[in-house]
């Protein structure tokens, strides 16, 4: 099992997404976001589709869509996913509509990130979220599935904005052991220490989506 003490800091600072998607963000705040991914030698930002356009050169940009409740229309997500990668975004991290999983309408589910798949194109690496604290493991099984099928590069934990709580050891590790390397999987929501994100690497994540980087990564030996 992977330990803090066996992941170094940039190793893990490869696997993050450096996240900013509160309500109340200002471009201000962004920048700063940027400036710190930076130092911190992180993959990823990830920021609000309207804060697109940004410059964040050496950074790979991550956008969200249908976020953070997933009942948007299929075509409002696709458009807004369309739209956000035509301003810069090269990743999208959609939010299905965790209530036709939990109704068990996989088509629903499936017909949902086709039409995101099909807006962004092939180029553009696409996320999706699946609010696992949220699903019986069944429905996690059957949504990562469902994924797969419809030409996802990933499936994520949460949005971090849910009251039934963000990422846990025991959904990363069915996500991951249903995709089987096929697809990524990216942990999110509520990872606040170096020992949490070294247990949801160990379980199968190879993503991880954090506000508080840099708290993580102090965590790790350089």
């Amino acid at each position: 099992m992977a330990s803090s003490a066996s992941l170094t800091r940039a190793e893990v600072a490869a696997m993050i997404d450096h996240t900013l998607l509160a309500p109340e963000a200002t471009p201000a705040e962004v920048d700063v976001l940027i400036e710190d991914a930076r130092a911190l030698g992180v993959l990823a930002i990830c920021v609000s589709p309207s804060m697109l356009p940004v410059r964040a050169p050496g950074l790979v940009v991550a956008t969200v869509a249908g976020f953070p409740s997933g009942k948007h229309h299929s075509l409002v997500k696709g458009a807004e996913a369309r739209l956000a990668v035509e301003q810069g975004a090269a990743e999208v991290d959609m939010v299905i509509d965790v209530g036709a999983a939990r109704a068990g309408d996989y088509t629903a589910v499936l017909a949902d990130i086709v039409t995101v798949r099909e807006a962004v194109g092939d180029r553009t690496l696409l996320k999706v979220i699946i609010e696992s604290a949220a699903l019986p493991d069944e429905a996690i099984v059957q949504v990562c599935r469902v994924a797969e099928r419809a030409g996802a590069d990933f499936v994520k934990t949460s949005t971090g904005f849910h009251p039934a709580g963000g990422a846990s050891v025991h959904a990363v590790r069915l996500m991951a052991d249903t995709v089987g390397g096929r697809l990524g999987v990216k942990a999110s929501g509520g990872i606040r220490t170096a020992e949490a994100a070294a247990e949801l690497i160990a379980a199968g994540a190879t993503r991880l989506g954090l506000s508080g980087s840099r708290a993580v990564l102090d965590g790790f030996a350089p």
